[in-house]
């Protein structure tokens, strides 16, 4: 049984919300990633896929797109996970960095650090 289901966020479109209280420590989904070249990249941040894409590598130049719920997950600068880049087995793993309730979202820091206050390339909410 998945720990999440997706879901309409206020102000945001969709999001991704547990579905039963998840602790601390706890990872909620392990996604399958499709890395993409840099030249391809170059292709996708024409499309939409742009606020979908999660840099990828050390240098920043290749992006990967996310499976399952991976790409869904909403920013926040106050999340309640964090993601993990596994760059040899070709996933990203979300944990719970808090106790998660049931019915609350799941946001993660666009920035890749819980505590990272830099600045995002769209309004945040």
């Amino acid at each position: 049984m998945s720990l999440v289901s997706l879901g309409q966020s206020h102000g945001r479109g969709r999001g991704i919300f547990a579905v039963e209280r998840i602790e601390s420590g706890t990872t909620i989904e392990v996604c399958p990633v499709i890395p993409i070249s840099p030249e391809h990249r170059r292709i996708i941040e024409q499309t939409e896929l742009f606020n979908y894409y999660f840099n990828w590598e050390e240098d920043s130049l290749s992006v990967a797109l996310c499976l399952g719920y991976g790409s869904i997950y909403n920013h926040s600068y106050h999340p309640n996970a964090r993601y993990d880049k596994n760059y040899a087995d070709k996933t990203i793993s979300f944990v719970a960095i808090g106790p998660i309730e049931a019915g609350e979202e799941i946001t993660v820091n666009y920035n890749g650090h819980p505590h990272d206050q830099t600045r995002v390339w769209f309004t945040a909410v």
